[in-house]
Protein backbone atom coordinates (compact mmCIF):
# COMPACT_ATOMS: atom_id res chain seq x y z
CA UNK A 1 0.00 0.00 0.00
CA UNK A 2 1.36 3.55 -0.90
CA UNK A 3 1.61 5.90 1.87
CA UNK A 4 0.21 8.83 2.07
CA UNK A 5 1.00 12.33 3.26
CA UNK A 6 5.04 12.08 2.32
CA UNK A 7 5.49 14.93 0.84
CA UNK A 8 6.07 13.83 -3.07
CA UNK A 9 6.54 10.47 -4.75
CA UNK A 10 9.58 8.70 -3.64
CA UNK A 11 12.91 7.94 -5.64
CA UNK A 12 13.37 4.60 -7.04
CA UNK A 13 15.33 2.57 -4.38
CA UNK A 14 18.49 2.21 -6.57
CA UNK A 15 18.69 6.36 -6.55
CA UNK A 16 17.89 6.72 -3.25
CA UNK A 17 20.92 4.40 -2.01
CA UNK A 18 23.29 5.95 -4.31
CA UNK A 19 21.88 9.42 -2.89
CA UNK A 20 22.24 8.56 0.76
CA UNK A 21 25.98 6.85 -0.20
CA UNK A 22 26.76 10.39 -1.53
CA UNK A 23 25.91 11.98 1.38
CA UNK A 24 27.24 9.92 3.91
CA UNK A 25 30.61 9.96 2.09
CA UNK A 26 30.16 13.57 2.06
CA UNK A 27 30.64 13.75 -1.87
CA UNK A 28 29.21 17.16 -3.49
CA UNK A 29 27.81 17.03 -6.76
CA UNK A 30 28.97 19.86 -9.19
CA UNK A 31 26.76 21.47 -12.49
CA UNK A 32 27.74 19.31 -15.13
CA UNK A 33 29.28 20.67 -18.09
CA UNK A 34 25.96 20.71 -19.72
CA UNK A 35 23.97 22.54 -17.47
CA UNK A 36 26.40 25.48 -17.15
CA UNK A 37 27.19 25.53 -20.61
CA UNK A 38 25.27 28.76 -21.04
CA UNK A 39 26.81 30.51 -18.17
CA UNK A 40 30.57 29.28 -19.68
CA UNK A 41 29.61 30.62 -23.29
CA UNK A 42 28.25 34.28 -21.76
CA UNK A 43 31.78 34.05 -19.88
CA UNK A 44 33.52 33.08 -22.83
CA UNK A 45 31.92 36.15 -25.05
CA UNK A 46 32.59 38.18 -22.13
CA UNK A 47 36.67 37.25 -22.92
CA UNK A 48 36.15 37.67 -26.42
CA UNK A 49 34.89 41.33 -26.50
CA UNK A 50 37.30 42.25 -23.81
CA UNK A 51 39.92 41.30 -25.43
CA UNK A 52 38.30 42.98 -28.96
CA UNK A 53 38.10 46.20 -26.77
CA UNK A 54 41.31 46.15 -25.55
CA UNK A 55 42.75 46.08 -28.88
CA UNK A 56 41.10 48.50 -30.48
CA UNK A 57 41.25 50.53 -27.69
CA UNK A 58 45.30 50.27 -27.99
CA UNK A 59 44.43 51.34 -32.02
CA UNK A 60 43.61 54.55 -30.27
CA UNK A 61 46.88 55.45 -29.39
CA UNK A 62 48.87 53.89 -32.17
CA UNK A 63 49.40 50.36 -30.98
CA UNK A 64 50.65 47.91 -33.28
CA UNK A 65 51.20 44.50 -34.53
CA UNK A 66 54.39 44.30 -32.24
CA UNK A 67 53.31 46.16 -29.18
CA UNK A 68 50.58 43.67 -29.33
CA UNK A 69 53.17 40.78 -29.67
CA UNK A 70 54.84 41.79 -26.72
CA UNK A 71 52.00 42.72 -24.92
CA UNK A 72 51.54 38.56 -25.58
CA UNK A 73 55.32 37.30 -24.33
CA UNK A 74 55.07 39.90 -21.20
CA UNK A 75 51.66 38.65 -20.78
CA UNK A 76 52.85 34.60 -20.84
CA UNK A 77 56.31 35.15 -18.53
CA UNK A 78 53.56 36.32 -16.13
CA UNK A 79 51.02 33.33 -17.19
CA UNK A 80 53.94 31.28 -16.69
CA UNK A 81 54.52 32.26 -12.23
CA UNK A 82 51.22 32.49 -12.03
CA UNK A 83 51.02 28.49 -13.10
CA UNK A 84 53.43 27.49 -10.45
CA UNK A 85 51.46 29.33 -7.86
CA UNK A 86 48.84 28.14 -9.15
CA UNK A 87 49.88 24.51 -9.40
CA UNK A 88 50.19 24.55 -5.31
CA UNK A 89 47.04 25.61 -4.76
CA UNK A 90 45.37 22.52 -6.44
CA UNK A 91 47.73 20.28 -5.20
CA UNK A 92 46.16 21.08 -1.68
CA UNK A 93 42.84 21.74 -2.68
CA UNK A 94 43.10 18.28 -4.11
CA UNK A 95 44.01 16.13 -1.58
CA UNK A 96 43.16 18.46 1.45
CA UNK A 97 39.46 20.37 -0.04
CA UNK A 98 41.26 23.70 1.64
CA UNK A 99 42.58 26.40 0.20
CA UNK A 100 46.16 27.16 1.74
CA UNK A 101 46.87 30.94 1.48
CA UNK A 102 50.10 30.43 2.91
CA UNK A 103 51.14 29.64 -0.44
CA UNK A 104 51.98 33.68 -1.01
CA UNK A 105 54.66 33.07 1.67
CA UNK A 106 56.03 29.96 0.17
CA UNK A 107 56.49 32.33 -3.09
CA UNK A 108 58.39 34.97 -0.67
CA UNK A 109 60.79 32.56 0.97
CA UNK A 110 62.40 30.76 -1.75
CA UNK A 111 64.01 34.14 -3.12
CA UNK A 112 64.80 35.63 0.47
CA UNK A 113 66.55 32.43 1.34
CA UNK A 114 68.26 31.94 -1.73
CA UNK A 115 69.61 35.47 -2.13
CA UNK A 116 70.88 34.72 2.26
CA UNK A 117 72.38 31.36 1.16
CA UNK A 118 74.11 32.96 -2.20
CA UNK A 119 75.44 35.81 -0.27
CA UNK A 120 77.46 33.76 1.95
CA UNK A 121 80.59 33.96 -0.29
CA UNK A 122 81.14 30.15 -0.14
CA UNK A 123 84.24 29.19 -2.17
CA UNK A 124 82.36 27.92 -5.25
CA UNK A 125 81.60 29.39 -8.77
CA UNK A 126 78.74 32.00 -8.59
CA UNK A 127 77.11 29.74 -10.86
CA UNK A 128 77.19 26.42 -8.88
CA UNK A 129 76.48 28.83 -5.86
CA UNK A 130 73.37 29.96 -6.94
CA UNK A 131 72.19 26.58 -8.36
CA UNK A 132 73.20 25.45 -4.95
CA UNK A 133 71.26 28.60 -2.73
CA UNK A 134 68.21 28.09 -5.03
CA UNK A 135 68.20 23.95 -4.12
CA UNK A 136 68.75 24.70 -0.91
CA UNK A 137 65.72 27.28 -0.65
CA UNK A 138 63.42 25.14 -2.35
CA UNK A 139 63.88 22.16 0.46
CA UNK A 140 63.75 24.68 3.34
CA UNK A 141 60.49 26.18 2.00
CA UNK A 142 59.22 22.53 1.79
CA UNK A 143 60.26 22.13 5.36
CA UNK A 144 57.87 25.08 6.17
CA UNK A 145 55.29 23.88 4.45
CA UNK A 146 55.27 20.76 5.88
CA UNK A 147 55.61 22.66 9.55
CA UNK A 148 52.66 24.65 8.77
CA UNK A 149 50.33 21.36 7.87
CA UNK A 150 51.81 19.34 10.57
CA UNK A 151 51.52 22.64 13.51
CA UNK A 152 48.88 24.70 12.47
CA UNK A 153 46.36 22.76 10.15
CA UNK A 154 46.52 19.31 10.86
CA UNK A 155 45.76 20.03 14.76
CA UNK A 156 42.38 21.24 13.32
CA UNK A 157 41.60 18.70 11.13
CA UNK A 158 38.15 18.57 13.15
CA UNK A 159 37.24 21.98 12.59
CA UNK A 160 35.34 23.61 9.86
CA UNK A 161 36.77 23.99 6.45
CA UNK A 162 36.52 27.84 7.04
CA UNK A 163 38.51 27.65 10.03
CA UNK A 164 41.23 25.41 8.38
CA UNK A 165 41.60 28.42 5.65
CA UNK A 166 41.77 30.92 7.89
CA UNK A 167 44.94 29.26 9.46
CA UNK A 168 46.28 29.49 6.52
CA UNK A 169 45.62 32.70 6.24
CA UNK A 170 46.88 33.48 9.98
CA UNK A 171 50.42 31.09 8.47
CA UNK A 172 50.92 33.45 5.78
CA UNK A 173 50.46 36.49 8.35
CA UNK A 174 52.83 35.17 10.51
CA UNK A 175 56.06 33.36 7.73
CA UNK A 176 55.33 37.42 6.69
CA UNK A 177 56.10 38.87 9.98
CA UNK A 178 59.42 36.24 10.71
CA UNK A 179 60.38 37.06 7.48
CA UNK A 180 60.49 40.79 8.02
CA UNK A 181 61.99 40.07 11.45
CA UNK A 182 64.85 38.15 9.71
CA UNK A 183 65.25 40.50 6.51
CA UNK A 184 63.65 44.14 7.24
CA UNK A 185 61.68 45.83 4.96
CA UNK A 186 64.48 46.98 2.67
CA UNK A 187 64.27 45.17 -1.01
CA UNK A 188 67.44 42.50 -2.16
CA UNK A 189 68.67 41.58 -5.56
CA UNK A 190 68.01 38.56 -6.86
CA UNK A 191 71.26 37.83 -10.29
CA UNK A 192 70.10 37.16 -12.92
CA UNK A 193 70.42 33.48 -13.81
CA UNK A 194 72.71 34.63 -17.26
CA UNK A 195 74.56 37.12 -15.97
CA UNK A 196 74.95 36.30 -12.76
CA UNK A 197 74.39 40.13 -12.27
CA UNK A 198 71.74 42.70 -11.60
CA UNK A 199 71.54 43.15 -15.74
CA UNK A 200 69.99 40.32 -17.61
CA UNK A 201 70.56 40.08 -21.45
CA UNK A 202 68.12 41.13 -23.96
CA UNK A 203 67.73 40.20 -27.84
CA UNK A 204 65.16 41.50 -30.08
CA UNK A 205 63.42 39.18 -32.18
CA UNK A 206 61.76 41.35 -34.81
CA UNK A 207 60.34 44.33 -33.18
CA UNK A 208 59.77 42.37 -29.73
CA UNK A 209 62.11 42.13 -26.91
CA UNK A 210 62.63 39.22 -24.58
CA UNK A 211 64.32 38.90 -21.64
CA UNK A 212 66.74 36.06 -20.82
CA UNK A 213 65.36 35.65 -17.70
CA UNK A 214 62.03 34.81 -19.31
CA UNK A 215 63.64 32.09 -20.94
CA UNK A 216 64.43 30.65 -17.77
CA UNK A 217 61.30 30.91 -16.48
CA UNK A 218 59.36 29.38 -19.20
CA UNK A 219 61.69 26.32 -19.03
CA UNK A 220 61.16 26.13 -15.60
CA UNK A 221 57.26 26.20 -15.79
CA UNK A 222 57.56 23.75 -18.83
CA UNK A 223 60.21 21.18 -16.71
CA UNK A 224 58.03 21.50 -13.58
CA UNK A 225 54.82 20.57 -15.21
CA UNK A 226 56.82 17.57 -16.38
CA UNK A 227 58.23 16.64 -13.36
CA UNK A 228 54.53 16.94 -11.34
CA UNK A 229 53.15 14.59 -14.67
CA UNK A 230 55.98 12.03 -14.33
CA UNK A 231 55.50 11.80 -10.33
CA UNK A 232 51.65 11.72 -10.06
CA UNK A 233 50.98 9.15 -13.02
CA UNK A 234 54.34 6.80 -12.51
CA UNK A 235 55.07 6.93 -9.00
CA UNK A 236 53.27 4.93 -6.19
CA UNK A 237 53.45 8.30 -3.61
CA UNK A 238 51.75 10.28 -6.51
CA UNK A 239 48.93 7.80 -7.56
CA UNK A 240 48.25 7.72 -3.60
CA UNK A 241 47.88 11.32 -3.63
CA UNK A 242 45.32 11.35 -6.76
CA UNK A 243 43.55 8.49 -5.21
CA UNK A 244 43.21 11.09 -2.01
CA UNK A 245 41.76 13.47 -4.32
CA UNK A 246 39.60 11.56 -5.93
CA UNK A 247 37.99 10.00 -2.83
CA UNK A 248 39.67 10.20 0.60
CA UNK A 249 37.06 8.05 2.38
CA UNK A 250 37.82 5.01 -0.07
CA UNK A 251 41.32 5.84 0.06
CA UNK A 252 41.43 5.66 3.59
CA UNK A 253 39.67 2.29 3.34
CA UNK A 254 42.54 0.39 1.21
CA UNK A 255 45.42 1.73 3.11
CA UNK A 256 46.12 4.98 2.02
CA UNK A 257 47.53 7.39 4.78
CA UNK A 258 45.74 9.98 3.94
CA UNK A 259 47.27 12.43 6.49
CA UNK A 260 50.87 11.41 4.97
CA UNK A 261 49.01 12.59 1.84
CA UNK A 262 48.21 15.60 3.04
CA UNK A 263 51.87 16.65 4.53
CA UNK A 264 52.96 15.70 1.36
CA UNK A 265 50.90 18.11 -0.75
CA UNK A 266 52.00 21.09 1.15
CA UNK A 267 55.36 20.31 0.99
CA UNK A 268 55.41 19.95 -2.52
CA UNK A 269 53.14 23.33 -2.67
CA UNK A 270 55.74 24.84 -0.91
CA UNK A 271 58.91 24.00 -3.41
CA UNK A 272 56.31 25.34 -6.25
CA UNK A 273 55.51 28.34 -4.19
CA UNK A 274 59.42 28.71 -3.64
CA UNK A 275 60.47 27.73 -7.42
CA UNK A 276 57.79 31.04 -8.90
CA UNK A 277 59.77 33.37 -6.55
CA UNK A 278 63.35 32.37 -7.26
CA UNK A 279 62.47 32.62 -11.12
CA UNK A 280 60.68 35.81 -10.81
CA UNK A 281 63.25 37.09 -8.53
CA UNK A 282 65.73 38.70 -10.79
CA UNK A 283 63.21 40.22 -12.55
CA UNK A 284 61.69 42.07 -9.05
CA UNK A 285 63.13 42.89 -5.77
CA UNK A 286 62.36 40.25 -3.53
CA UNK A 287 60.62 41.70 -0.12
CA UNK A 288 59.24 40.47 2.53
CA UNK A 289 56.07 41.40 1.29
CA UNK A 290 56.62 40.50 -2.26
CA UNK A 291 54.26 36.84 -1.59
CA UNK A 292 50.97 38.82 -1.43
CA UNK A 293 49.98 40.04 -4.99
CA UNK A 294 51.67 36.93 -6.51
CA UNK A 295 50.17 34.55 -4.69
CA UNK A 296 46.77 36.34 -4.63
CA UNK A 297 47.30 36.01 -8.61
CA UNK A 298 48.22 32.28 -8.84
CA UNK A 299 44.92 31.78 -6.52
CA UNK A 300 42.84 33.75 -9.24
CA UNK A 301 44.41 31.49 -12.17
CA UNK A 302 43.58 28.27 -10.08
CA UNK A 303 39.92 29.64 -9.31
CA UNK A 304 39.80 30.17 -13.50
CA UNK A 305 41.23 26.49 -13.97
CA UNK A 306 38.10 25.58 -11.29
CA UNK A 307 40.62 24.87 -8.34
CA UNK A 308 40.95 20.82 -9.61
CA UNK A 309 41.99 20.78 -12.81
CA UNK A 310 45.69 21.39 -13.03
CA UNK A 311 45.19 21.53 -16.69
CA UNK A 312 42.79 24.16 -15.75
CA UNK A 313 45.23 26.07 -13.73
CA UNK A 314 47.70 26.27 -16.41
CA UNK A 315 45.28 27.84 -18.77
CA UNK A 316 43.80 30.20 -16.24
CA UNK A 317 47.38 31.28 -15.33
CA UNK A 318 48.01 32.05 -18.71
CA UNK A 319 45.10 33.56 -19.55
CA UNK A 320 45.17 35.83 -16.63
CA UNK A 321 48.84 36.69 -17.25
CA UNK A 322 48.12 37.90 -20.92
CA UNK A 323 44.93 39.65 -20.64
CA UNK A 324 46.14 41.65 -17.47
CA UNK A 325 49.60 42.73 -19.46
CA UNK A 326 47.06 43.65 -22.46
CA UNK A 327 44.47 45.43 -19.78
CA UNK A 328 47.66 47.55 -18.28
CA UNK A 329 49.37 48.30 -21.65
CA UNK A 330 46.69 50.16 -23.19
CA UNK A 331 45.27 51.35 -20.01
CA UNK A 332 47.57 52.51 -17.24
CA UNK A 333 49.91 50.11 -15.47
CA UNK A 334 48.35 50.79 -11.63
CA UNK A 335 44.92 49.31 -13.10
CA UNK A 336 46.85 45.99 -13.19
CA UNK A 337 46.29 44.05 -10.07
CA UNK A 338 42.48 45.76 -10.58
CA UNK A 339 41.54 43.42 -13.19
CA UNK A 340 42.79 40.43 -11.62
CA UNK A 341 40.38 41.18 -8.92
CA UNK A 342 37.58 41.85 -11.40
CA UNK A 343 38.35 38.41 -13.12
CA UNK A 344 38.06 36.86 -9.97
CA UNK A 345 34.30 38.29 -9.11
CA UNK A 346 33.04 37.70 -12.37
CA UNK A 347 34.56 34.28 -12.31
CA UNK A 348 33.10 33.20 -9.11
CA UNK A 349 29.71 35.28 -10.00
CA UNK A 350 28.79 33.36 -13.64
CA UNK A 351 31.13 30.13 -13.07
CA UNK A 352 32.45 29.47 -9.69
CA UNK A 353 33.27 26.08 -10.70
CA UNK A 354 36.12 27.58 -13.60
CA UNK A 355 36.51 28.47 -16.53
CA UNK A 356 38.45 25.71 -17.41
CA UNK A 357 35.41 23.57 -15.78
CA UNK A 358 36.14 21.42 -12.98
CA UNK A 359 36.13 17.98 -11.99
CA UNK A 360 34.12 15.95 -9.30
CA UNK A 361 34.77 17.30 -5.92
CA UNK A 362 35.30 15.47 -3.08
CA UNK A 363 34.33 16.27 0.76
CA UNK A 364 35.30 14.69 3.48
CA UNK A 365 38.60 14.36 5.16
Amino acid sequence: MRRVGSGGPHPPPEEAVRTATEQAIGVRQVSSPRRSLPAGQWLGGVLVLLVIGLVLWGRRHGFGLADYLQFLVDGLQAGAIYTLVALGFVVVHRVTGIINFAQGAFVMLGPMVTITIYGRGWPLPPAVRLLLAAGLAAGLTAVVGVAVYRLAVHPARGASLLTRIMITVGAYVALQGVALLLWGPRSYVLPAFSTLQMADRTFLVGDVLFKAQSLWIWVTAGVTLALLALFFERTILGKAMRACAADRLAARLVGVRVDTMATVAFGLAAVLGAVAGIVVGPLTRPAYDMGLEIGLKGFVAAVMGGLVSFQGAVAGALLLGVLETLWAGVTLAGFKDLFAFVVLILVLLVRPHGVAGGEEEVGGS
